[in-house]
C-alpha cells in the first residue's frame, strides 16, 4: 500500500501545481450556489434538495475535466512508459490515481459548506437529509471518476477523451430514467432501470441511503476501475 500512498501523495499534488484546479472548484462552487439560489427564495423552504438535485448535471461535466488528463496526458508527454518500469504494480497505479482524484472530488464537496451554513442560518433544515445527501453525492462523483478515469486511458488526447467521457456518464446516468425505460422493448427495462445511475441516485440524492444503492455504486466503480487495469495490461503486450 506504500506504493499506493506515493501515487495518490503525488497526483493531488499535481492538481495544484496550476492555477487549474482553483479555477475549477471556484468555477463549481460559484456556478452550483448560484443555481440553486435561484429557486431557493422562491420555494421558501430550508433544505438543500435543490442543490443535490442539479449536482449530477454539473459533475456530468466537472468529472470528466478533472480525469481527461490522468493518463491521456502520461500518454501524450511518453511518461506513461517510465511510470511502467517502475517497481509498482498495475492495479497499484490505478488506485494510487483514482483516490488522488476521489480526494479532490471530497475536497470540493467539502468547501460547499457555505451551502448548507446559509440553509441553516435562513431556517431550521433536517440535518439527516443534508448528510444523507452529501454521501450520495459521492457514491455518484466516485462512479462518474471511475468511467472518466477509464476513458482518459483509452486515449493521449485530453479533448477526446473529455468528450467521451461526458457521452458515456450521460448515457449510464439517463439509461434508468422514464423516458428511456417508456420507450424501451418491456424485457430490458428492468435491466435498463438497475443499470440507470440516475435512477439510483433519485433515493439517496434525498439522504435516503439504501444498502442496495451503495453495492451497485461500489460494484460500478469496481468494475470500471478493473477494466483500467486490463487495458494498461494490455498496453505492454503490444
Amino acid at each position: 500500500m506504500s506504493n499506493v500512498g506515493t501515487i495518490i501523495r503525488k497526483e493531488f499534488r499535481s492538481y495544484f501545481d496550476s492555477p487549474v484546479a482553483y479555477i475549477y472548484i471556484t468555477f463549481f462552487l460559484v456556478l452550483s450556489s448560484w443555481l440553486f439560489l435561484r429557486g431557493f427564495f422562491l420555494v421558501n423552504q430550508a433544505n438543500m434538495r435543490g442543490w443535490f438535485g442539479i449536482l449530477p448535471w454539473l459533475l456530468l461535466f466537472f468529472i470528466p475535466a478533472v480525469t481527461m488528463r490522468l493518463w491521456a496526458e502520461e500518454k501524450k508527454l511518453g511518461t506513461i512508459e517510465l511510470l511502467m518500469t517502475l517497481p509498482v504494480r498495475d492495479h497499484e497505479v490505478v488506485l494510487g490515481k483514482y483516490l488522488a482524484s476521489l480526494l479532490f472530488l471530497a475536497l470540493t464537496l467539502l468547501l460547499s459548506f457555505s451551502v448548507p451554513a446559509l440553509t441553516a442560518v435562513l431556517g431550521s433544515p433536517d440535518p439527516g437529509p443534508i448528510w444523507g445527501g452529501y454521501v450520495g453525492a459521492l457514491l455518484l462523483g466516485a462512479s462518474f471518476l471511475a468511467v472518466g478515469l477509464f476513458v482518459s486511458g483509452l486515449t493521449e488526447n485530453q479533448i477526446i477523451a473529455f468528450i467521451i467521457g461526458v457521452t458515456l456518464i450521460f448515457l449510464l446516468f439517463v439509461v434508468g430514467e422514464e423516458f428511456v425505460l417508456y420507450n424501451a422493448p418491456r424485457s430490458l427495462v428492468s435491466i435498463l432501470k438497475f443499470i440507470g445511475m440516475g435512477a439510483h441516485y433519485e433515493s439517496v440524492g434525498r439522504g435516503v441511503i439504501d444498502s442496495r444503492d451503495v453495492v451497485y455504486y461500489v460494484s460500478v466503480i469496481a468494475f470500471f476501475l478493473y477494466l483500467n487495469v486490463r487495458a494498461l495490461e494490455s498496453r505492454k503486450w503490444k
